[in-house]
């Protein structure tokens, strides 16, 4: 089990199944995140689907790429980094939804171990806080 847990939980005024159908489209993402985002492959049964992947050019021009690996509609998205990515490695990352008509709620949690010693803690920050800034905004200027 990896050493490292980013673990996010958020609100939004909005249904589960906007909330859902917002953040698995990939090109969405990079409204939220201090990156640029693009789907570079489609997945199997549809193109944010399950085998779809991602590439992430972050600031400073570090690129990586993620493939969604479980994706259960309104309920859970599931990836890893699977090009990319150092110092991070055995990264999973949960979406997890839930919510009714009106509200939803999101719990975002990223596993990961450090490939530097001693450096988890900063790679923690660095992924926690831009995202959770990012939901914040979503929250005020939805959907």
């Amino acid at each position: 089990m990896p050493a490292n847990r980013v673990d996010i939980v958020q609100n939004f005024p909005f249904s589960v199944d906007k909330l859902y159908s917002y953040l698995s489209d990939h090109e969405n993402l990079g409204l939220i995140l201090p990156a640029k985002i693009r789907r570079i492959k489609d997945g199997k049964a549809g193109v944010n689907g399950v085998g779809s992947v991602r590439k992430l050019t972050l600031p400073g021009g570090v690129s990586l790429e993620e493939t969604v690996t479980k994706a259960e509609k309104n309920k859970l998205i599931e990836y890893t980094i699977t090009r990319g990515g150092f110092p991070v490695k055995n990264h999973l990352g949960i979406m997890r939804f839930s919510g009714d008509n009106k509200s939803s709620h999101l719990h975002y949690t990223i596993d990961f171990d450090s490939a530097l010693p001693g450096t988890g803690w900063l790679v923690k920050l660095a992924l926690g806080s831009p995202i959770r800034a990012g939901l914040k905004k979503l929250v005020k200027q939805g959907l």
